[in-house]
């Protein structure tokens, strides 16, 4: 063993020698500790589809060039003039070139840092801004406003505190869900161009702020709706935030369940309403729940028709992507069903019988609209639909808050008639 260690050395000692003399022919090709400083500072980088040069990154305040070999002069003879001369011209020439140096221009510089790592710089004052883009404020302000209807609707005394609480809870949740949602979409996000503006996706704050924030507003949200308001309720605020992170955000690249899962995700908000109210759950909340789940379809399905080729950039699993076709019937059987879920809220004693009177105009009108989608399949079919769905949906909440059915008092229904009338007078 001893002599096999003694032979060994000299090749060890030998390829110790070829790797620094690699090293020092071309150190750019080598890993350094210039390639991994970034990781003792916060970092962000500007993504681009095309592939980054790596000779760029390794240098990222220099441009590199291959070094010219230098070329000897020849020194001419002392008594030979005409070889003097000459090369006196050749030296007044040379001075009169410009020198061979590289120059670059301004827009080729700025093109190159943009490709580079660079430390993040965060402006306070941008913050408020970047939260409510982080956190949708748009799609959490129409959670909110899903659940203040469900809330509304339930036959129970108005509690302004609860009410408030309730509303607030939900919209923390909503904005942890979504804050996690574009945690972990950066990479697909930065191929769309609906989503390419996006916090994260632009560097305007780092990963470990995102999820910092997810946390802060996720962790109060759940605590005040399990301890101010109802235990149900904060498990409904739980299990909203865990499937649209944990089963709808994954499915979106997997399967075209992603739109069932996602239509549940958003009918859980106007029965966390009921919830917060009443302490339970009732067939008046799962009816609410229905309105939701059921318009999410030819609101989701007329916006995707026009986002197709975004989708598909992204590798997201659309129906309008893989299956056109049941995209605009699902849009239209649902669109469809809202007229039945409008019959069934009297039968549910939810409102009285004025509403599904009242409420089949907006819910015929939807459906021809569903219906031109499902037989022309164009982008104007899909627009009409889309911008229909946003009006439709307050309006058919409101028209249900107007026809809500009367709360009864129920220390008044144990009492006989006669006690009645005589309290009366």
């Amino acid at each position: 063993v001893k002599q096999k260690l003694v032979k060994n050395v000299p090749r060890c000692n030998q390829a110790a020698r070829c790797l620094i003399q690699l090293h020092r022919r071309d150190p750019s090709s080598w890993l350094t500790y210039q390639h991994l400083n970034f990781l003792k500072r916060q970092v962000q980088r500007i993504p681009t589809i095309d592939s980054m040069d790596t000779d760029t990154v390794s240098t990222p305040n220099v441009v590199t060039s291959k070094a010219q070999p230098e070329i000897s002069t020849l020194k001419p003879a002392a008594g030979d003039a005409s070889v003097r001369n000459n090369s006196v011209s050749s030296a007044v020439f040379a001075a009169d070139e410009t020198p061979h140096v590289q120059v670059e221009s301004e827009e080729a510089r700025e093109a190159r840092l943009d490709k580079q790592w660079k430390q993040l710089k965060l402006d306070v004052a941008d913050l408020p801004d970047v939260y409510a883009r982080l956190s949708k404020i748009k799609l959490t302000a129409l959670v909110v406003t899903t659940a203040a209807a469900g809330y509304a609707m339930a036959p129970v005394p108005f509690d302004p505190i609860i009410f408030f609480v309730s509303s607030l809870g939900t919209g923390l949740a909503s904005c942890t869900a979504n804050s996690i949602n574009q945690y972990f979409e950066v990479p697909f996000d930065s191929n769309m161009s609906r989503t390419k503006n996006r916090p994260l996706v632009r560097g305007q704050i780092s990963p470990l702020h995102a999820v910092s924030f997810a946390l802060a507003c996720g962790i109060p949200g759940v605590a005040l709706l399990t301890l101010a308001v109802n235990p149900l309720t904060g498990f409904l605020g739980a299990l909203n935030i865990f499937l649209y992170t944990c089963c709808y955000t994954p499915l979106k690249r997997l399967s075209i369940a992603n739109t069932w899962m996602g239509a549940v995700v958003g009918a859980i908000p106007p029965v966390m309403g009921w919830t917060a109210a009443t302490g339970c759950l009732e067939p008046g909340a799962l009816l609410l729940g229905g309105f939701l789940f059921s318009w999410q379809f030819p609101h989701f399905n007329a916006l995707s028709w026009n986002l197709r080729e975004d989708y598909s950039r992204g590798g997201y699993r659309m129906m309008s992507v893989t299956h056109p076709g049941m995209c605009k019937r699902v849009a239209l059987r649902h669109s469809v069903g809202l007229i039945g879920l409008s019959t069934l809220a009297p039968v549910l004693d939810v409102t009285t019988w004025t509403f599904p009177v009242i409420s089949l105009p907006i819910n015929l009108y939807i459906s021809y609209l569903a219906f031109r989608f499902y037989r022309k399949g164009d982008r104007n079919s899909a627009r009409k639909l889309f911008f229909c769905s946003l009006w439709h949906l307050p309006m058919l909440l409101l028209l249900a808050l107007t026809c809500k059915k009367p709360r009864r008092d129920p220390d008044a229904a144990a009492l006989p008639p006669a006690t009645l009338v005589s309290e009366m007078l």
